[in-house]
């Protein structure tokens, strides 16, 4: 069934509402199937906003994700800009706010250690009467942070009107998942990560979506938390959190669809995983730089199929991104084809192609036949920064693998990769540093890999 929504206007006028829908409609639902609607949503918004110190940008660490709509919606109601840090580990969170002085943080739970300038959210939220809630259309609501996968995390601002139109874009992405009335969404993501944040903040915010206040993790939290759900739910998550659910064997409810992204889907678990759960596993592209741009059902179609109004202009440094949301073009490193009609297929990223002794490859692809070897059940390929002595960058892995060694995985590799793609050094490690939505920080690969000794070399 698709659902018949209002889309806001994309070029709105100064100033706009901060909550789309009628008072009555609810906006996120908890343990229980209890639900929260948004005539109470706007009188804790209120009450916390009033609350707030004076500042320019807020950190918001909260931990229940209704508490991280309230704040977010607080924030913005006193015109200041939502930081939204690559990880909250103390180390990150220390370095976001020494960037933005006037900034304090907000956390729903005790923190030890506390960041400086910390308010926790009382477990009561209090309540204020008021007028609607709204927001200057052209206000930075949000600074994203890459997450440091391929390099240094890079910041990029969002106003509410880029943030309404891409959401949008986003109900049009889901159209056929979206009930005519109203959706329940659960969410695996973090509200802080970009992703996260466009499926489980804006989408109830701006849609008619009621999202799960938790955000489970394991199999079993994840069948909890949909077992909640008034209606058939929609699934939002990563294909980590997807892969780990197909393989707990889990009884679920019926589902409206499953939506994932943050790394690529294999076709072969998109299959298995409409086939286990009777539900249409819609996998959608996009990054903290341009939010989500285009859509695919993986288990059957290779090209993506870009978002309304949405154009990709390939270039030798990657391709470049032309949006109703966007206000300039972003260059992304990734490499497309792009289809007459405006489909494009995936080649790879720059940063993964490899050239060594005139021989071409990607990580990408290494990595897929790394993931492919028996008794590998998780994995990574990446080159690293040093060189060798004869001035080669060399490849090294990380392997998840309990019943197989280092040199049987070399040996099943050896049948597939030419042998100056082989990993050298390829370590078997208990688990990946796999960051809240299933990507691998380039410095924690190499922290992983350069703190253990006895690694096999081939």
């Amino acid at each position: 069934m698709s659902a018949v929504v209002e889309v806001p206007s994309p070029v709105p006028t100064s100033p706009v509402p901060l909550i789309h829908g009628t008072g009555a409609l609810a906006i996120a639902f908890d343990e229980g199937g209890h639900a929260i609607d948004r005539a109470t949503f706007a009188r804790h918004v209120r009450a916390l906003a009033a609350a707030l110190p004076a500042a320019r940008f807020a950190l918001n660490l909260c931990e229940d994700r209704y508490r991280y709509l309230v704040a977010f919606c607080a924030a913005a109601a006193r015109g200041q800009t939502t930081l939204m840090p690559p990880s909250r580990a103390p180390g990150v969170v220390e370095q976001v706010l020494a960037q933005h002085p006037d900034g304090y943080c907000l956390t729903d739970i005790d923190l030890a250690p506390a960041p400086p300038h910390c308010m926790r959210i009382p477990d009561r939220l209090d309540e204020l009467e008021g007028d609607e809630l709204i927001v200057d259309a052209n206000a930075r609501v949000a600074i994203g942070f890459t997450s440091g996968s391929t390099g240094q995390p890079r910041a990029y601002g969002k106003t509410w009107t880029s943030f309404r139109t891409s959401t949008a874009q986003n109900l049009a992405a889901l159209d056929g998942l979206l009930r005519d009335d109203l959706t329940h969404v659960i969410a695996t993501v973090p509200p802080q990560h970009m992703y996260g944040m466009e499926m489980s903040v804006l989408m109830p915010l701006l849609g008619p979506v009621a999202v799960h206040a938790a955000r489970p993790l394991f199999p079993a939290d994840v069948a909890r938390a949909l077992h909640d759900s008034p209606t058939p739910p929609l699934l939002v998550t990563t294909p980590v959190h997807l892969r780990a659910l197909v393989a707990s064997g889990l009884s679920l409810p019926p589902l409206a669809g499953i939506v994932s992204a943050t790394a690529p889907m294999p076709p072969e678990l998109a299959a298995q995983a409409e086939a286990r759960f009777g539900c249409e596993v819609r996998e959608v592209f996009g990054s903290t730089e341009t939010c989500v741009f285009a859509r695919r059902r993986t288990a059957r179609d290779d090209a993506w199929t870009p978002l309304p109004g949405v154009r990709l202009a390939p270039q030798p440094d990657g391709t470049a991104v032309h949006a109703p949301h966007l206000a300039e073009p972003i260059v992304l490193a990734d490499l497309m084809e792009v289809h007459a009609d405006g489909r494009f297929e995936l080649r790879g990223r720059n940063a993964d192609l490899l050239d060594i002794a005139g021989k071409r490859a990607s990580l990408g692809d290494l990595t897929r036949k790394l993931l492919a070897v028996p008794g590998v059940e998780d994995g990574v390929m990446f080159q690293l920064d040093a060189e060798d002595a004869i001035g080669v960058r060399r490849i090294a892995a990380l392997v998840v693998a309990p019943t197989v060694d280092e040199h049987d995985i070399l040996h099943a590799l050896r049948q597939q990769l030419d042998p100056v793609f082989l990993p050298r050094p390829l370590r078997r490690v208990d688990t990946l540093p796999r960051n809240e939505t299933g990507k691998l920080p380039r410095h924690a690969l190499e922290a992983l890999l350069h703190g253990h000794e006895g690694v096999a070399t081939g």
